[in-house]
């Protein structure tokens, strides 16, 4: 998905600079984006509340295989982190790109 974001920001730039910007295009990538976002802030948020009921139930109940799930889901959450992270960033630069783009046809009318 990085990559696929990565590739399609750089392909708008480039037709941003050219003025062959799709507008419909962009408006469809962008809404696929906001909703796998949106999936991504879902899981997040669910891995990162089965890491801290795995945590508080390790503390309670001291069995050392809750503390082993525990460290599983953490190492789930962090890797989750960044990837919304970066689909938020991305997504956001869209929004700029597509603005940009509207205020460039503005600018070309006059």
């Amino acid at each position: 998905m990085k990559l696929k974001l990565e590739n399609y920001i750089k392909k708008t730039e480039n037709n941003i600079k050219n003025n062959k910007v799709n507008k419909d295009e962009l408006i469809i990538v962008i809404k696929f984006f906001q909703h796998e976002r949106l999936v991504h802030l879902i899981v997040t948020f669910f891995v990162g509340i089965a890491a801290i009921l795995f945590l508080i139930s390790f503390l309670l109940l001291e069995n050392i295989y809750l503390f082993i799930l525990f460290l599983i889901t953490l190492c789930l959450f962090i890797p989750y982190i960044f990837h919304y992270y970066y689909l938020e960033n991305g997504t956001q630069k869209l929004y700029d790109l597509y603005l940009k783009s509207n205020s460039k046809e503005k600018i070309e009318k006059l």
